[in-house]
């Protein structure tokens, strides 16, 4: 196990840019440059994949495909694939701290045509050896694209039936109709990945290493699902029989209906989970570090009738437990891996999480529900082989949370935690976190910013303003580095060697 470490969840979406949208180029290299010079040896990102309804990286059109938004614009321009004039002058929204994704969804694509349009015209080799080489989900990922163009936009479930359910004919219609279309979505993800490839090497160069994230579900509209219905609880016309979500808890009485489809794992386990295998092993191309989204899933999964309108009347399915973590041992070996095991969680996971060797999630805002209780979340309860956050995406920032808190718990934290309004609230929270014993720490930005509600990514069960915080580029700068350099010091975080990955236990 690596020695003791910390990083930064910044999602690329939220890195400044000028063009609505944090990207994959200066910006994003400043940011690695940043983290290089605050100590931190991993720089945790959300989903990467194409975004659809209500915006969320947890429901993309495709697991392994890019987002079109995250192409840097500028470095198109450099490459001669687009003239500055096609694009900086675009109205790309009016608030520099927020994805206006509407604007997004208007102007970016008709941007990237162009720049494909030239990438076409001269049709590299590199393009022909990426497709060839990606073939096994390009080449659905870009004819699910090209059809919900040809289809308004519309859930692939409410296209024709014979295109719905593949039949050979109309599969093969469909791709000579719409080779130019095909085409194009080909081109957006080789100039996503060739980008995405720069990227990280830059990153990695830094001595910083990328922790992914990995939804364990994909999304009912995606090319995944289309492609491969065999691998999930559908219907004989590709309807869910069952759907995801959580039940009914202190937080919801209705508890959290996702919609996500099922997997067949009954069937996933005859051929040795062929499918999962693929998935994971495509996320350490990209990643050098995968948080698995959902972990409890794997030891019981919460499953809802298809068509109910909350989430009060599911049941709990066993799902693949130890057999499918040993098939994924036996096929990529050693990886590191950080289990999301958050959530209801029973003694049957907690033996899964052993077994497998991960290390687990433990966040601090979750510990002082009770000043009473010795919560398991409470810093000094973590154990080395953890990784620790202040909170995660789906939490208030620092401050928004102790805002939040009773008379009772608010006395308890400020006490525990020894805030000081002089050194400012976040900072006595995030010395604790950065104090703790878990190997591995990791701060939202907006935290390390001090930042209130209002920064908050996401707010679960709740559509509309999510998944749209940004940083200004002057927030992000030498002193900022210096003052988390100088915590991360004192709590003996400083990178020793390249990155901080965390692995599961020998």
């Amino acid at each position: 196990m690596s020695a003791r470490s910390s990083g930064v969840l910044m999602p690329i979406f939220s890195l400044p840019s000028p063009y609505g949208v944090g990207t994959l180029g200066r910006q994003a290299r400043d940011f690695a440059d940043f983290l290089a010079q605050a100590g931190q040896s991993d720089w945790q990102i959300l989903p990467i994949g194409p975004t659809g309804y209500g915006d969320s990286p947890y429901q993309s059109f495709s697991s392994r495909a890019g987002n079109p938004y995250f192409i840097d614009l500028d470095d198109l321009e450099q490459q001669g694939l687009l003239e500055r004039e096609e694009y900086a002058s675009l109205p790309w929204g009016d608030d520099p701290e927020r994805v206006d994704y509407q604007a997004l969804y208007r102007l970016r694509l008709p941007v990237l045509h162009l720049a494909c349009d030239r990438l076409l015209s001269r049709r590299p080799a590199s393009f022909d050896r990426f497709c060839l080489l990606h073939q096994a989900w390009l080449d659905d990922y870009a004819l699910f694209m090209a059809l919900k163009e040809r289809y308004g936009g519309a859930p692939w479930l409410e296209w024709p039936e014979d295109i719905r359910l593949r039949r050979p004919r109309a599969m093969a219609r469909a791709k000579e109709a719409l080779e130019r279309d095909i085409r194009f979505w080909q081109g957006v993800q080789y100039l996503f990945f060739r980008q995405w490839q720069a990227f990280k090497s830059y990153v990695n160069g830094k001595g910083i290493s990328i922790v992914g994230d990995l939804p364990i579900y994909v999304s009912g509209d995606s090319a995944d699902v289309w492609a491969a219905p065999d691998q999930f609880l559908l219907d004989d016309q590709g309807r869910p029989t069952l759907v995801a979500g959580v039940p009914p808890d202190d937080y919801s009485a209705d508890g959290q209906l996702w919609g996500n489809p099922l997997f067949r794992w009954d069937r996933m386990k005859q051929d040795g989970y062929a499918w999962w295998l693929s998935r994971v092993a495509f996320q350490f191309e990209i990643y050098d570090v995968l948080r698995l989204d959902h972990f409890r899933g794997f030891e019981s999964y919460y499953a809802i009738p298809y068509g109910e309108k909350t989430a009060r009347n599911g049941q709990w399915l066993p799902g693949p437990g130890l057999d499918f973590f040993q098939a994924l041992r036996r096929s990529l070996g050693k990886r590191p891996i950080i289990a999301e095991d958050l959530g209801f969680l029973t003694p049957a996971v907690y033996q899964l999480l052993a077994d497998t060797g991960f290390p687990g999630m433990k966040v601090l805002e979750f510990g002082f529900g009770d000043p009473e209780e010795d919560s398991e979340y409470l810093p000094h309860n973590y154990p080395v082989h953890s990784v620790a956050y202040p909170g995660t995406h789906d939490n208030d920032t620092i401050l928004g949370w102790l805002d939040s808190l009773t008379p009772e718990q608010e006395k308890f934290a400020r006490h525990y935690l020894r805030l000081s309004g002089h050194e400012g609230l976040h900072w006595g929270v995030l010395r604790s976190l950065w104090a703790s014993p878990a190997q591995l720490t990791v701060v939202q930005m907006q935290d390390l910013l001090g930042l209130n509600s209002p920064a908050r990514m996401n707010t679960p069960s709740t559509l509309g303003g999510n998944w749209q915080g940004r940083a200004l580029p002057e927030a992000i700068n030498a002193r900022l580095a210096r003052r988390v350099h100088q915590e991360t010091a004192i709590y003996q975080r400083l990178p020793r060697s390249r990155g901080g990955a965390v692995c599961d236990k020998e």
